[in-house]
């Protein structure tokens, strides 16, 4: 006597369908993002060439004006400072976060999260009362004897603000990275001879590359579209490009110069990439290989 199959819920079949067809499985994130994102995005830029007339005039416009390249370039090297200020103040805690007790790694991680919890704009409005000239730390400066340093309203105290904000960004990628990585490999290199900052050099940083490399990219590409930070604690002379976006955009009225900025900065962005992942990808394979 035949076995009698037993009839398939919905839940099965779909998972069926699923597993068979992965791709079925990202399509309702992709329409989301498709809709909340590519949309907007692909009007901002038909407005770009549509108004006041169809054409190029709004780039036109912004590649004849000085201002506008000096403000883009202001723009990368900030980003760049942020990540690199990133990099130098996470790798240290990142690695601590590796080497210390379950107990203590808990409180880290904590540590990393509670910005999280507050918002943007009122760590940065902390930033204000903390460097302005009668502020915390240049009334600590003054106290020890040297002078007061002009932070706020100058690019360094932009610098500041962002990377503190952007910082879990850059020590949670390089946590994740450094927590698989075999310390007996350095204990190894001890073991031959090795110095303890040679070891390090040559055995745990390549390691912790693909880490940096992700952290890097990740507040790269957050600094470059930060508005509030540079806003409330930068001057004209730290001015980015999305503070003129939103001059252009809501003050201004004329989404056409708006859209061509946010498309230039996009362009750009992904010309930067396209050129710095090759040498990414080649320095991950020698250290694969080595």
């Amino acid at each position: 006597m035949p076995a009698i199959e037993k009839p398939q819920s919905p839940l099965s079949a779909w998972l069926r369908i699923i597993y068979s067809s992965p791709w079925l499985a990202v399509l309702p994130a992709l329409l989301l993002l498709a809709a909340v994102l590519g949309w907007p995005l692909l009007t901002l830029l038909i407005r770009s060439f549509a108004e006041p007339h169809w054409g190029l005039q709004n780039y036109q416009w912004f590649f004849n004006a000085k201002v506008n390249l000096a403000v883009l370039s202001r723009t990368f090297s900030i980003s760049a400072w942020v990540a690199l200020i990133c990099v130098l103040a996470a790798y240290p805690y990142a690695w601590m976060m590796t080497a210390v007790s379950s107990r203590m790694r808990l409180v880290l991680i904590l540590c990393v999260l509670i910005p999280f919890w507050v918002s943007g704009v009122v760590r940065t409005l902390a930033w204000v009362i903390l460097l302005q000239d009668s502020g915390v730390i240049n009334s600590l400066l003054r106290a020890s004897g040297f002078a007061s340093i002009k932070l706020i309203r100058t690019q360094l105290g932009v610098v500041i603000g962002m990377a503190q904000i952007l910082l879990p960004f850059m020590i949670l990628p390089l946590y994740s990275v450094m927590r698989g990585i075999d310390l007996r490999l350095v204990q190894a290199a001890r073991s031959l001879g090795a110095p303890p900052w040679k070891a390090f050099l040559q055995v745990y940083l390549p390691l912790s590359l693909p880490g940096v490399y992700a952290g890097v990219i990740l507040v790269f590409i957050l600094s470059l579209g930060f508005y509030i930070t540079p806003a409330l604690l930068g001057g004209p002379r730290s001015t980015m490009l999305s503070t003129l976006i939103q001059t252009q955009v809501l003050s201004l009225l004329n989404w056409g110069r708006g859209g061509a900025m946010g498309a230039v900065l996009l362009v750009a962005t992904f010309i930067l990439l396209a050129l710095v992942a090759p040498l990414m990808r080649q320095r991950h394979k020698q250290v694969a290989r080595d």
